[in-house]
């Protein structure tokens, strides 16, 4: 994809072309808004599903939800799409609805800052170029920034070396011995394809993760015929989808006997699939359901009983030149050693540096942990908005079905200045407080604060990255911009 890049301002600027800036841009264009433009620092739209390319790569939510709603009855090839077929997906919708013109490959944005006086963010290229505009809304996600651990002697280690996210497609596996550290959703695609290629696989499990299966398929000629014929079957389909995951997150928000009803289902799984009783006793998670991500594979468990893969508990202490070495002192050599450890979600919008009023940093109001009302706004940045900000990601559900949400609250906002003239607007301290206080309060009896380590939380344990409550939920309460929890300047 081409696109412009000559101008300099705009009314608003969106930083990232995955799933929310490209829905961002839909929903402006459907209010009359053109004056905006799309950020993007790579060559092509598609944020994660651009940078995600390790074999098996794909989406553990189905197809028919897993899209917008203004463009749902995409002809998918599988049930749950893989990573080519959901890049194209976003292409095709760019050029669909005629967001071409407003994106800007290569553009990397640095940092912005608020100008109070003139009512406009001075955003900051990495080439040092400058653009202004009224509104900066970040679409830049939370899974975006690989996280490699900081292991002693990784430095010196004489083979290949890769997150999964930075895949390197023309390193050759066969034959080889590999190292893979982490045991996320990641791995769980990957390590069912590599193993079968591999000489050996020592996989180090920090902790295990809860694995149910899914019904993963191509469609057949005859079932995408007849989702194209007849859209009504693909609606339905998509309602009952948003269904089952609406139940599996009731589980998650303190409902004891919906969590033990899925964690049966998930012990039914690991019996059926691990035989041997020292590997399932490894592969048993000690935390509750929902704590750390749910695993969907059908493979995953099968892989790690394979013979030629090792399931490693202990801790990796230390990397050699040749191999991995971990708390029992046992040092396994391999050829290559590949990151499962997924990415650093906590760390919102790092490292760009925004600046608000009296040139507060957004870095360091957010150092005990990311907090923003409805996960949108934050006291002390006017008009700047966050998609799929803090307390916004889904233990279980569609992330385009809260992105939308928040596309259309924040498209009001906007509209809402437009029509009554306001310079910019904030939402009130205390309104951001009432509401991070609810979050605090109801994770506490949700598992997502629950004894294990997840992406899900901070260092100090604090659930900074999921909504507590259900998509139905979210949606009703940004349905409607309350503007007395914001304070406006008048023009």
């Amino acid at each position: 994809m081409r696109a412009n890049r000559q101008d300099k301002t705009s009314d608003v600027a969106i930083i990232g072309s995955g799933f929310g800036g490209i829905g961002m841009g839909y929903q402006l264009k459907q209010a009359g808004i053109d004056s905006f433009v799309i950020f993007e620092k790579a060559q092509d739209v598609g944020g994660t599903w651009r940078e995600n390319t390790y074999p098996g790569c794909g989406c553990d939510i189905p197809s028919h939800l897993y899209s917008y709603s203004f463009e749902p009855h995409y002809p998918w090839a599988f049930r749950y799409a893989k990573q080519p077929e959901i890049l194209s997906y976003l292409q095709h919708c760019a050029r669909k609805y005629e967001l071409e013109p407003h994106l800007r490959f290569g553009c990397e944005v640095a940092g912005a800052e608020f100008d109070e006086a003139r009512g406009l963010w001075k955003i900051r290229m990495a080439d040092g170029s400058l653009h202004e505009a009224r509104f900066l809304l970040s679409a830049v996600g939370q899974l975006y920034r690989p996280a490699i651990p900081n292991i002693p002697g990784l430095d010196t280690f004489q083979g290949e070396q890769f997150h999964s996210a930075q895949w390197n497609h023309d390193y050759d596996l066969n034959g080889k011995n590999v190292a893979v550290i982490g045991t996320g959703a990641s791995a769980v695609q990957f390590v069912p394809e590599i193993v079968k290629q591999v000489a050996r696989l020592d996989v180090y499990q920090r902790s295990p993760g809860w694995t149910i299966g899914k019904v993963e398929r191509e469609f057949t000629p005859f079932e995408r015929k007849l989702l194209d014929k007849l859209t009504l079957i693909h609606d339905l389909d998509r309602a009952r989808i948003f269904g089952l995951t609406e139940v599996l997150a009731y589980a998650y928000q303190g409902h004891q006997w919906a969590e033990r009803l899925v964690t049966q289902l998930a012990k039914r799984h690991l019996h059926r699939q691990v035989r041997d009783p020292v590997l399932r006793r490894k592969l048993t998670p000690d935390y509750p359901v929902g704590c750390k991500r749910i695993l969907l594979s059908n493979d995953w468990l099968p892989a790690l009983a394979r013979d030629n893969v090792e399931v490693v508990t202990d801790a990796v202490t230390e990397v050699t030149a040749s191999g991995v070495r971990d708390a029992s002192g046992a040092h396994r050599e391999v050829d290559a050693i590949i990151f499962g450890t997924g990415f650093s979600a906590t760390e919102f919008l790092a490292p760009m540096e925004i600046r608000g009023l009296n040139g507060q940093s957004l870095r360091e109001k957010w150092k005990q942990g990311a907090s923003a009302y409805l996960g949108m706004s934050v006291a002390g940045f006017p008009n700047f908005f966050t998609l799929y900000g803090p307390n916004t990601n889904l233990g279980s559900g569609s992330i385009i079905y809260m992105l939308e949400s928040q596309q259309r609250y924040i498209g009001k906002m906007i509209e809402a200045q437009r029509n009554e003239g306001w310079t910019w607007a904030q939402v009130r301290e205390d309104a951001q407080q009432k509401f991070a206080e609810e979050i605090r309060q109801r994770s506490e009896n949700s598992t997502f604060e629950a004894n294990c380590q997840s992406w899900y939380k901070t260092a100090d344990g604090v659930n900074t990255n999921n909504w507590i409550g259900s998509m139905l939920e979210y949606r009703r309460r940004t349905t409607q911009p309350q503007f007395d929890h914001y304070q406006i300047q008048a023009g």
